[in-house]
């Protein structure tokens, strides 16, 4: 393990959340003025110049607004939901790279080697390393992106609690569909990471995106691998079209029904949170994460270079939030049946054809490029399968529609017949 200098640790720690609090309070503005744009209105522009106020004025309304509990309610674990959404949130930030990185040394080869001169090269790589900074709280972890799929699928057990504790039956419906959702498209998320894994030989994400650095984004390889993982990163975090453990046509307010004021906003916190660490993973996992072209390599003095890396980093990852506000107020939202067809009818049998031609590229070291084209061939044939052998439309009824004899004349109109 490196040896971490505490004091650094602690000031990144404090860094990152100065940086990223502030951040989910303005994205809900920008959520704001998204959907505002896209629906040609203005927007919140009252508080402050141009509206730049509005998040501290709703984060004081938190503060200072009455939390009542109700009395039918766990107490205990209704408190505990929206603490476990936010925490669980904060904590996958430790293991995504926020600005420039260089993955850990490989291990030392040991076949012909005094022990001693093993030691010593290894004390010596590993000592290089822990003298370099690295923009991400948790350096050199070898199973970053298991952690974070980790940690992500335990943002489930503050919805089931949420809903479980109020003892709502709309509250409970809301977190059962959230349970199943999520459940359902972690399968998709984690198929659509093994292909890369198995190109870049890490679960380090350092190491992949050193691996990006050197043979190209993997967007470029496996488009349709990044697609899968963006549409299950959406449902992961209950964004729409995804929202159905929210709806309100069916459930009032979902799991969030009996929540207000600041249990609330530790909910919004939690899922705007998720939503920055989900942006930084597709960026990393995917485009390259902070290099770009080689741009990065043409500032020759280290601070600037470091300041270089994070501008291109949060630049990548201000797009996907962006995305993130601009798909939600255009793509209509799914009923619960088409959510689940398209988990495991398309996508899980989807991942799973790209794998397998994963595996066969790199059995018979193929191209890379043979491997976009396989991506974009599987796609094209999903469509056209679903084109032909589809149900039709999504608005169409499940059912045969039969329709009822018409009435005799003058019957319901309470004129008598002759």
């Amino acid at each position: 393990m490196i040896a971490f200098d505490w004091l650094t640790l602690l000031i990144v720690i404090a860094g990152v959340i100065a940086v990223v609090m502030p951040t989910v309070g303005y994205l809900t503005l920008a959520e704001r003025k998204v959907s505002a744009w896209v629906q040609d209105r203005l927007g919140p522009n009252r508080v402050g110049p141009f509206g730049l106020l509005q998040p501290l004025a709703d984060g004081g309304k938190f503060f200072l607004k009455e939390a009542p509990i109700p009395r039918h309610v766990d107490k205990i674990f209704f408190l505990l939901a929206p603490a476990v959404s936010m925490a669980i949130a904060l904590v996958a930030l430790a293991v995504v790279p926020w600005g420039g990185t260089q993955p850990p040394p490989d291990p030392v080869a040991t076949q012909g080697v005094e022990p001693a001169a093993v030691v010593q090269q290894y004390a010596d790589t590993q000592g290089g390393y822990a003298k370099s900074f690295n923009g991400v709280i948790v350096p050199g972890l070898d199973v970053g992106v298991l952690v974070v799929f980790a940690l992500g699928s335990l943002a489930v057990y503050g919805v089931i609690l949420g809903g479980w504790s109020s003892d709502n039956k709309y509250s409970l419906l809301g977190s059962l569909r959230s349970s199943a959702q999520i459940i359902s498209y972690e399968i998709p998320l984690g198929m659509s990471v093994v292909g890369v894994l198995l190109f870049s030989g890490t679960l380090n994400l350092e190491g992949i995106i050193q691996w990006q650095k050197q043979h190209g984004w993997f967007v470029l390889f496996q488009p349709l691998a990044f697609l899968l993982f963006m549409v299950s990163v959406y449902a992961e975090c209950n964004r729409l079209p995804f929202d159905l453990p929210e709806a309100e046509q069916e459930l009032v307010g979902g799991y969030l029904t009996e929540y207000g004021s600041l249990n609330f906003g530790m909910f919004m916190l939690g899922e705007y949170t998720h939503m920055i660490t989900t942006s930084l993973l597709m960026t990393v996992v995917f485009w390259g994460g902070w290099s770009l072209f080689g741009l990065e390599d043409r500032v020759t003095d280290p601070i600037w270079g470091a300041v270089v890396k994070c501008l291109i980093l949060v630049t990548k990852t201000g797009f996907f939030l962006f995305l993130y506000l601009l798909v939600r107020w255009t793509i209509p939202r799914f009923r619960f049946d088409q959510l689940m067809g398209l988990a495991w009818k398309v996508m899980i049998p989807l991942s799973l054809l790209h794998l397998l031609a994963v595996m066969l590229v790199r059995q018979y070291s193929l191209s890379n490029w043979v491997l976009t084209a396989i991506s974009v061939g599987l796609f094209l044939a999903a469509g056209v399968y679903a084109v032909a052998f589809g149900t039709g439309p999504n608005n169409a009824p499940r059912r045969r529609v039969i329709s009822s004899p018409s009435p005799p004349v003058g019957e319901g109109l309470g004129v008598r017949g002759s």
